[in-house]
């Protein structure tokens, strides 16, 4: 008899809205699961996540993993530090939702049509430096809470509008508070912003399989391990004002055929919220260099904008 996979989570709206799609993909595939909520101290906690540490919302359910309390975590990836745990298993990443930022204004307005000084939340120094450095005049607030309490703050009159990944607000079915999405170019997002992250316990090769043959996703997987690797190079937890997408795209190699390859692109901020841009494009079996490719062209066009003329 197979046993039952217990589910390791956060007991947040989206947390527990991600980990029940995973659960529904096993038992879709003739696992029985069961949800087993564990609270983290990024849940305990109104600081915001730079002051509080980079894996304030994954450590608890690691622990637990690495315990055995639980058989299996689900992570919102871009939560997960960048260090591996040589304990755990990233065991699968599923089909990656939709990775861009969505605004959620007053009056159904787009970020265009916001009137100068308006207050735009959010808790994210990348959202907040790629939000200044559209010269829009606008007043970037930081906030911290869940969806509905970011939301709360626009229909209270408090704010005139919130960034938030397109992702969460999928997973929780509020995709109609969403008045616009944000273009990339515009507003590149988190590095694995919308994607999952499925961990086991290294030793637990059973579980390691079934999790990789039913719910992992290799395109997803790529681009993700590219932008993480961009943000290790770095050296930058996730709070650090990165900002990253990859994507399977299609080309025409030497041969004239079509073949599928994967194009990166970063943005770092400075302290003054200057922004550095970088692309690299190439083979989807080389994600981390192209990843740590990306991140050394940003570094060096960093240095060359702050040794610049005036600095």
């Amino acid at each position: 008899m197979k046993k039952t996979l217990r589910i390791g989570t956060r007991g947040s709206a989206l947390a527990m809205a991600q980990s029940t799609w995973v659960a529904e993909q096993l038992e879709r595939a003739g696992y029985a699961t069961q949800l087993v909520t564990v609270t983290t101290p990024g849940d305990r906690s109104m600081a915001p996540i730079a002051e509080i540490g980079v894996g304030v919302f994954t450590s608890a359910l690691r622990e637990a993993l690495a315990a055995g309390e639980v058989d299996v975590a689900v992570h919102s990836y871009k939560d997960l530090p960048t260090e591996p745990d040589p304990r755990l298993s990233l065991a699968a990443v599923p089909v990656r939702e939709d990775p861009r930022d969505a605004l959620a204004a007053r009056d159904g307005l787009t970020l265009g049509e916001l009137p100068p000084g308006s207050v735009v939340g959010t808790g994210s120094p990348r959202r907040a430096s790629q939000l200044k450095a559209l010269g829009l005049g606008l007043e970037v607030r930081s906030i911290r809470g869940n969806v509905d309490t970011r939301l709360r703050k626009v229909t209270d009159g408090e704010l005139d509008a919130v960034v938030l990944a397109r992702a969460g607000l999928a997973r929780v079915g509020r995709l109609e508070v969403i008045t616009e999405t944000l273009d990339p170019l515009q507003m590149l997002p988190a590095p694995a912003q919308g994607a999952l992250a499925v961990e086991c316990r290294v030793d637990d090769v059973d579980t390691e399989h079934l999790l990789q043959s039913v719910l992992d996703d290799e395109a997803s997987r790529a681009a993700v391990a590219a932008e993480r690797a961009m943000l290790a190079a770095l050296e930058a937890g996730c709070s650090a004002p990165v900002g990253a997408l990859a994507e399977v795209v299609e080309d025409l190699d030497e041969e004239g055929r079509v073949a599928q390859r994967l194009s990166v692109r970063g943005v770092v901020a400075t302290d003054d919220d200057q922004l550095v841009r970088a692309s690299v494009t190439g083979e989807t079996t080389a994600a981390e260099q192209l990843g740590r490719d990306l991140a050394a062209e940003l570094l060096e066009a960093r240095a060359a904008l702050l040794s610049g003329p005036g600095q």
